[in-house]
């Protein structure tokens, strides 16, 4: 089956971790597309960074803010009333998990919690999608990829926060969104 990128023209985009490496190379591509991208994040993580690199303080509603706030968060999200949103926002670092496994945990599941919590009482979101990583999967030290039917273990803070992520996700759509 092929994607076609056009069809978030006109689409209300609602992107978490907009001003990551990530987040900002979808901003741009989302932009391309026609998108209105609302984005909710952290001030960029770098200097330089790719977010004022490219400039997209100037092409999207940029929202400064923290995951685990979840009444900004329902504030942003309530004001931009999108149909997508795409959640990326997390702490990504294995080895910074280790130094404050407790941010981590707060931000990767607490902060999905929240933004599943804003979802669940919108009546304009239609699809989301939680990004996470190939580490949730128990580490079998296989030479191929990880499936989307592995088993989740994630061993290391980072990765286990991240499993996490993906159960609650899996909660939320089995109890609220049919």
């Amino acid at each position: 089956m092929k994607f076609d990128i056009k069809c978030y023209k006109g689409k209300k985009v609602f992107i978490t971790g907009h001003t990551g490496f990530k987040g900002a190379w979808l901003c741009e591509l989302l932009l391309n597309a026609g998108a209105q991208v609302t984005g909710y994040g952290l001030e960029p993580p770098t200097n330089p960074a790719l977010f004022s690199i490219l400039q997209l303080d100037n092409d999207i509603c940029s929202v400064t803010g923290d995951i685990r706030d979840r009444e900004s968060l329902m504030r942003a999200l309530s004001d931009a009333r999108p149909e997508i949103v795409l959640h990326l926002a997390a702490q990504p670092l294995v080895r910074d998990s280790y130094k404050n496994p407790v941010y981590t945990y707060e931000t990767n599941v607490m902060g999905t919690v929240n933004i599943l919590e804003c979802i669940r009482q919108s009546d304009t979101v239609k699809s989301f999608l939680n990004v996470t990583t190939d580490k949730v999967y128990r580490n079998k030290e296989w030479v191929w990829g990880y499936r989307e039917d592995e088993e989740l273990d994630g061993y290391d803070p980072y990765s286990n926060s991240k499993s996490c992520s993906e159960l609650v996700t899996h909660s939320y759509k089995n109890s609220f969104f049919f």
